[in-house]
């Protein structure tokens, strides 16, 4: 009798929460690809270092004709931070990969994972795209999202390798491609512009003041970039807020700085090796599956 007089409640409580449910493993688990890519095919760190009598690779430093990369390790702000120096002599070696090569939703590898299927020399995670619905996704020059986000601050990464802060509320995806952009990264905010501080400490808000683990992109001249990734959330390494990854950076004497997605996302690999300590929780080490990476690689 009281089943049958409540039948209804029941049955609408229950696919209530089955549609809630489908909603959240929608949004944060189930895997959707919409485009597979044609992964890069580059030579590996070892092939390229044998192949090339120029190349030389130590513990953190690469060396060739084409690419540098020095690792040096700094602490600020009681944290440790690991800054990439990268300089190439071509634009072309400068380059991003999806996770399981395929632009999709929530389809994620370890950055480390990403990077070896691309033989990356260096690797750093990008900016998470899979996990929103709207922001601007360009990858070597294909248009795989247009849809604008509000108030959203991306890099650009042009085919000189030049770098330039647009929000996409002032310009298309179509017009940035026709202008020439490569790659477009949507996390944010940008850091530095014309080697000024774009964030001030008065203006973060939420979990931006915080310390945390931070991943960071910048370009110094033509050719010469720095990848930043800081620890944070353990008792060894603080971790930075946004204000201070930008002072970091600008002692750097970098021009343009981009923050790109952190917390347990932020991973540095080299070689093959992830050289930092990635965490979500402080208490584990342990890298976090992203949708996307940066890297440099022949």
């Amino acid at each position: 009798m009281f089943l049958g007089k409540h039948l209804w409640a029941v049955v609408y409580t229950f696919l209530l929460l089955s549609f809630t449910v489908y909603l959240a493993l929608d949004t944060f688990v189930i895997a959707r690809v919409y485009t597979e890519v044609e992964p890069e095919q580059s030579s590996s760190v070892q092939e390229e270092a044998s192949s090339s009598p120029s190349a030389l690779m130590t513990e953190n430093s690469y060396q060739d004709e084409n690419i540098s990369i020095t690792i040096t390790e700094y602490r600020e702000n009681e944290t440790t931070v690991y800054v990439a120096d990268v300089v190439l002599s071509s634009p072309e070696y400068l380059k991003t990969a999806f996770a399981q090569n395929a632009y999709g939703r929530n389809v994620t590898e370890k950055t480390s994972e990403i990077a070896e299927g691309v033989n990356a020399l260096l690797a750093i995670n990008g900016d998470y795209y899979g996990a929103q619905e709207s922001g601007y996704v360009i990858r070597n020059g294909v248009i795989y999202r247009d849809t604008p986000k509000q108030d959203s601050e991306d890099l650009v990464i042009y085919e000189d390798g030049s770098f330039e802060i647009i929000e996409e509320s002032e310009v298309t995806a179509e017009q940035l491609a026709a202008n020439g952009a490569v790659q477009v990264l949507s996390f944010g905010p940008a850091l530095i512009e014309n080697g000024r501080l774009s964030v001030l400490e008065d203006t973060e808000v939420g979990r931006s003041k915080a310390s945390n683990p931070r991943t960071a992109i910048g370009i110094v001249d033509n050719l010469h970039y720095v990848f930043v990734v800081s620890d944070g959330r353990t008792e060894e390494s603080e971790g930075l807020s946004l204000l201070q990854l930008a002072e970091f950076m600008q002692k750097l004497g970098v021009q343009t700085a981009y923050n790109l997605d952190g917390g347990g996302s932020s991973t540095m690999v080299f070689n093959g090796t992830v050289i930092n300590n990635p965490t979500t929780s402080g208490r584990t080490i342990s890298e976090r599956s992203v949708s996307d990476i940066v890297y440099i690689a022949r």
